[in-house]
């Protein structure tokens, strides 16, 4: 068990905590998942997204056979860069499959009409509409984004609501 000093850096200590309990692969991915046009270039992004790490194998949809033809023979560079961006070599083969390749802008496009939703129920005005946006958008998972829209609407539509103690 690693002992930590008031000196000790948050992100060692976060990294200590994350392969003590075998959240490293999942941390990962998700970086991977957010990072992707950066690590393989934006044309190659657009066909393709990292979908999990299973015994040290990257699973990587492209969105036609074409693509995934072209991307066995860029295998050896893709592989150099995803263990780049790891900092380790935790990846040692990509496995590539057809399949749909959903890209975050879709997501961010599904998040902006949940959020034009939520602050509709609500009757926000523009001003809290932006408000609420610019707040939300911090916070990269979509799940907790939802919620985190809808508490703030909530919220912003009952200024005087009297406050719930825990």
């Amino acid at each position: 068990m690693p002992i930590w000093s008031s000196l000790t850096p948050i992100a060692s200590a976060l990294d200590d905590l994350a392969q003590r309990f075998g959240l490293s692969v999942k941390l990962l991915e998700h970086r991977l998942q957010r990072q992707w046009p950066a690590i393989v270039g934006e044309h190659v992004a657009a066909h393709t997204r990292p979908e999990s790490i299973r015994f040290k194998k990257l699973y990587v949809m492209a969105d036609s056979s074409v693509w995934v033809q072209q991307l066995a023979f860029l295998k050896p560079s893709l592989l150099a860069g995803i263990n780049a961006a790891a900092g380790s070599s935790i990846v040692t083969d990509i496995v590539l499959r057809v399949g749909e390749a959903v890209h975050e802008s879709t997501e961010d496009h599904d998040s902006s009409n949940a959020l034009m939703k939520t602050c509709a129920a609500h009757s926000l005005n523009q001003d809290a509409l932006t408000e609420v946006r610019r707040h939300a958008e911090a916070v990269e998972d979509l799940e907790i984004r939802a919620h985190l829209i809808e508490v703030m609407s909530r919220a912003l539509a009952n200024p005087s609501s009297p406050k719930k103690s825990p």
